[in-house]
């Protein structure tokens, strides 16, 4: 298992009501099954419309179980933005 940080950003930072988290886990797919489990309800939900990067990288049509985390890595939450 790697530690790894889980920044949210707009909408999702609003629905964890927290800025980031330390998590332990192996995938973006333990990761966020994490996430879900910690917070419930809303974020569960702004998580179906968010894209990720991670460490800097774009997780874009990946199948989440197959993007494996490095220890001390970066998770970034990303829902859609408005405006331009």
């Amino acid at each position: 298992m790697a530690k790894v940080t889980v920044r949210y950003w707009a909408a999702a930072k609003a629905a964890a009501g927290v800025a980031e988290e330390a998590y332990d886990a192996a995938t973006l797919a333990d990761a966020l099954g994490a996430v879900r489990e910690r917070h419930p309800g809303e974020l569960t939900r702004v998580l179906l419309r968010c894209s990720f990067l991670v460490d800097g990288d774009p997780v874009g049509t990946r199948g989440h179980e197959t993007v494996r985390l490095a220890d001390g890595g970066t998770v970034e939450v990303l829902p859609p933005f408005a405006g331009g």
